[in-house]
């Protein structure tokens, strides 16, 4: 296993409610990494190929059509987008950590908040399934379950993620810390408005108050303390991958409402970020493609662009000293945590047996 490795997250918004380009976009995002020496990309939560950030500004009756769409715009786990990612993955020999919106075929409109863990030879390594969709979250997105709370061993090291808020989660978390996680990915929304405001934000720092006297909730902070503390935790390396609210998002969600334009408009950014086995911020890079010239930045946040660093997983060990969460430092002979990773599915059939001789039936009988 490599312990020098280059870390590449993308800041970037999608083809909003468009399948089909957001992944065109993923794969030369993809591309474009592996040309800069990367060797794990990590997309945003649900890149492709939407957020469903209209629940959380209008009113469930308002937006009937924007669910239709994002049925559409959803993809299949096995579908022809993440084929597309996969054998892009393989093609250019790197790890790719992609969040998407997932529709299933037990069910036209159920979907998950997803996220793929995808090898550099485009074989899937972890496919997980938000535990719980967040707040406004559940008007689109259904529960997940414990079949994806895996980490990836990779050639890079071994790479987990969850999705938003399920850094919260700290049973969530510590799955994670059990299995080695050596790289942590936590995936964001662009924006996490709670109120409308009425004065407007900058984006680097916190949300003023509106006239009320109530902030928007900030989510940069909010962000950064949980990933760190995971990584402080955990001893590991931290992907904070964060999307871009894109000008089509903000026209397609205010639908020509001025008020809901302002609020999208004046919403706190998210950033995209990489922390360090303490917790502490790692000062990343961009390139310029023309140039090949890197620019050191702190953060991603207002533009759109792919963050890059360089990273030891040699530096992963040392904090193990001092308190190993899930080995010397974990009393197991007083916790014990158990974890149900069946995927969960609408039916289970049985075989059909003869009530009368007890013997099982041949396929497709009905046992009359």
């Amino acid at each position: 296993m490599a312990t020098q490795v280059r870390l590449a997250a993308a800041h970037v918004a999608p083809i909003f409610l468009s399948a089909q380009e957001t992944t065109h976009k993923a794969i030369r995002l993809i591309e474009q990494a592996a040309r800069n020496k990367a060797n794990l990309v990590a997309f945003p939560e649900s890149f492709i190929s939407a957020f469903p950030i209209w629940s959380a500004l209008r009113p469930p009756t308002e937006n009937h059509d924007l669910f239709q769409r994002m049925v559409r715009e959803s993809i299949h786990a096995d579908g022809e987008e993440m084929q597309a990612v996969r054998a892009t993955a393989r093609k250019c020999n790197v790890t790719v950590s992609l969040g998407f919106s997932e529709k299933v075929r037990t069910s036209s409109a159920t979907l998950f908040n997803s996220n793929m863990i995808i090898g550099s030879q485009g074989n899937v390594l972890v496919h997980h399934r938000k535990l719980v969709p967040t707040f406004f979250e559940k008007l689109t997105w259904s529960p997940g379950d414990g079949y994806g709370l895996r980490v990836a061993e990779t050639e890079f090291g071994k790479i987990g993620a969850l999705i938003c808020g399920e850094n919260t989660n700290p049973l969530a978390r510590y799955v994670l810390i059990a299995q080695g996680e050596q790289i942590h990915i936590s995936t964001w929304p662009a924006v996490w408005p709670t109120w409308l405001p009425s004065q407007s934000t900058t984006e680097e720092h916190k949300p003023q108050p509106d006239a009320t006297g109530k902030a928007n909730y900030d989510n940069v902070a909010a962000n950064r303390i949980r990933a760190a503390a995971h990584c402080f935790e955990a001893k590991c390396f931290g992907i904070l991958c964060a999307r871009l609210l894109g000008p089509d998002a903000i026209e397609i969600v205010s639908s020509g409402s001025s008020g809901l334009k302002q609020s999208l408009e004046q919403s706190q950014r998210a950033a995209t970020m990489f922390l360090d086995p303490t917790g502490a911020p790692i000062r990343g890079f961009w390139i310029d493609e023309a140039t090949s010239a890197q620019h050191s930045v702190d953060f991603l946040q207002a533009r759109e662009g792919m963050l890059y660093a360089d990273v030891n997983l040699t530096d992963c060990i040392e904090g193990k000293q001092y308190h190993d969460t899930a080995g010397g430092y974990q009393r197991m002979d007083v916790f014990d945590l158990q974890v149900n990773r069946t995927r969960q599915q609408p039916v289970r059939f049985t075989r059909a047996v003869d009530w009368e001789t007890d013997q099982v039936l041949p396929e497709g009988s009905n046992g009359g």
